[in-house]
């Protein structure tokens, strides 16, 4: 492997484990690989098992890999259903509920 190629499958990728967070239900766990730092931006890939946590986000732009899960922004009446191909946006301090029903993976982008 170059360089260039920071993960030949994303999907496959051991990951370390990871602070799950404040956890609501369940059991879930989570795992994180670093793969660089760009302009001053951190990119990896993040995992969460089943369960519900809820988090304080930092500044992040993420594409869902695998898996389904809602995540509900408690600030708001927002809502959002993750699905495999999506791309959001989460801003510094918006707090968070993740109910991940199927493992979530995504890449993210954070500052």
């Amino acid at each position: 492997m170059t360089d260039r190629v920071l993960a030949a499958d994303a999907l496959s990728l051991p990951l370390e484990p990871y602070d799950a967070g404040e956890v609501v239900t369940g059991s879930p766990l989570a795992g994180l690989a670093s793969l660089a730092a760009v302009g001053g931006a951190s990119v990896g890939i993040w995992e969460l098992s089943a369960g519900t946590v809820r988090d304080t986000e930092v500044d992040e732009v993420f594409v869902v890999l695998a898996g389904e899960a809602t995540v509900r922004f408690l600030s708001s009446d927002e809502v959002l259903e993750l699905r495999p191909g999506m791309v959001v946006r989460l801003n510094a301090g918006e707090r968070t509920e993740w109910e991940v029903r199927s493992t979530l993976r995504k890449v993210y982008i954070s500052g």
